[in-house]
């Protein structure tokens, strides 16, 4: 166990924010799981030039809104092992209050994943650190609704708690079993699809963890392992114990650190990207988000949204609402749009209480951007652009730049 002392904080920001014939569109084909085993320099290029072109349309009139309404989200593979999600996923975590002033109802929450699902949505993320347990629960409700086949569900462990001064993060293999044991209960299924250790434990190696996850895996418990803000080298000796099929971290047109080692990393060794906060933790959601931060919103917690660094970065607010009117899109979806077309190993995870949101986000998926629009954007919030930490020195002490383990004995 590792306890990590930090200053005193305001919220847990480090969530996802609150932002399925062949195919049914034959131009959706090349986004199926028929060449998800395709070579990489294909896969990455698949969705970049295979996407309808309604990004040149400029209104978003009746003919919009129709091919939105028909459009079915793409099938993508994770990893190397086989492990197919939809190219968007739902983050669930703002249902218990981590990125609200407070919890939805169980009832909205229950409709807002069952219309995720209808629209072709399957790959939802929980953790078991999120109420702590009770959006699990909650996830394992909406299952029994749902056919438990086809949804991919994922959750994690290893975050204890977060207090004022310090972050207790365990990955002792113990506590990784019993973890897995209680998530599996409170969830109600007999596995879960996709298990990540939610924060890297620097006191235990990272073998140790991986052989009780692999020891999981081969008692059915759970299908496969993921890490989330781990370091280059901690997937890497991770990856030599256990195939690792997916990262989850956060990546965005504001964050874009990891894009220098771990970008290339899962690439070299076929493992997904599950992108958190794919909006900038809400911030790219919408202009009045901007202009005036929600009472009581996470957002308000954020070095990037305090003080002078919010006004300096309004302006890469501007700079993205100007492209995303050049392809007749909101900046949200041009946002999605951008990490969409990193290729087919990456799938966003955004999350909303809103059905409307769910149906805009999917709307993401039409657009079509040249390897030169994505040259573009990226030039115009190139990394490191945003001003300010990305979230408070308590939680990037947390992250995978200080991830590394102790070599096993």
């Amino acid at each position: 166990m590792v306890i990590l002392r930090v200053e005193p904080y305001q919220s847990y920001p480090d969530m996802i924010p609150a932002v399925g014939g062949n195919n049914a569109l034959d131009n959706l084909m090349c986004c199926s799981w028929k060449i998800a085993s395709a070579p990489e320099k294909r896969r990455q290029n698949t969705i970049l030039n295979g996407l309808p072109p309604f990004g040149e349309e400029r209104g978003r009139g009746r003919r919009t809104r129709m091919a939105e309404d028909t459009l079915q989200v793409p099938r993508v593979q994770l990893g190397s092992e086989g492990f197919e999600v939809s190219k968007l996923g739902f983050g669930c975590t703002g249902f218990t209050g981590i990125n609200n002033s407070a919890p939805v109802s169980e009832e909205l929450a229950l409709s807002i994943i069952k219309h995720a699902f209808d629209k072709g949505i399957t790959f939802f993320d929980t953790s078991d650190i999120c109420g702590p347990h009770t959006n699990e629960v909650l996830v394992g409700k909406a299952l029994k609704q749902l056919p438990r086949d086809e949804v991919q569900l994922a959750t994690k462990f290893g975050m204890v708690r977060i207090e004022p001064n310090q972050v207790i993060v365990n990955g002792t293999p113990e506590y990784a079993r019993s973890c897995c044991e209680a998530s599996l209960n409170r969830l109600g299924v007999d596995y879960i699809d996709l298990y990540y250790q939610h924060r890297i434990d620097t006191s235990v190696p990272i073998e140790d963890t991986m052989e009780e996850l692999k020891k999981l895996v081969n008692e059915g418990k759970i299908k496969y392992i993921g890490l989330s803000e781990a370091s280059a080298e901690t997937i890497r000796r991770a990856h030599a114990v256990h195939p690792i099929t997916a990262v989850q971290m956060e990546w965005n047109i504001w964050t874009r650190e990891i894009e220098e080692e771990i970008v290339p990393l899962c690439r070299e060794l076929e493992i997904g990207i599950v992108t958190y906060s794919p909006l900038g933790r809400g911030f790219f959601a919408g202009k009045a988000m901007v202009e005036s931060l929600p009472a009581n919103s996470f957002l308000q917690s954020l070095p990037r949204c305090q003080g002078d660094n919010l006004e300096k970065n309004k302006i890469l607010y501007g700079k993205v609402q100007y492209l995303a009117e050049k392809h007749g899109r909101t900046p949200a979806q041009l946002a999605l749009a951008w990490i969409v077309h990193q290729g087919d190993h990456v799938v966003p995870i955004p999350g909303t209480t809103k059905t409307e949101n769910i149906d805009a986000n999917i709307g993401s998926l039409r657009v079509r951007l040249t390897e030169e629009d994505i040259q573009e954007i990226s030039d115009m919030i190139p990394i490191n652009a945003a001003t300010g930490n990305r979230v408070s020195d308590s939680l990037i002490r947390c992250s995978w730049k200080f991830a590394n383990t102790p070599p096993k004995s």
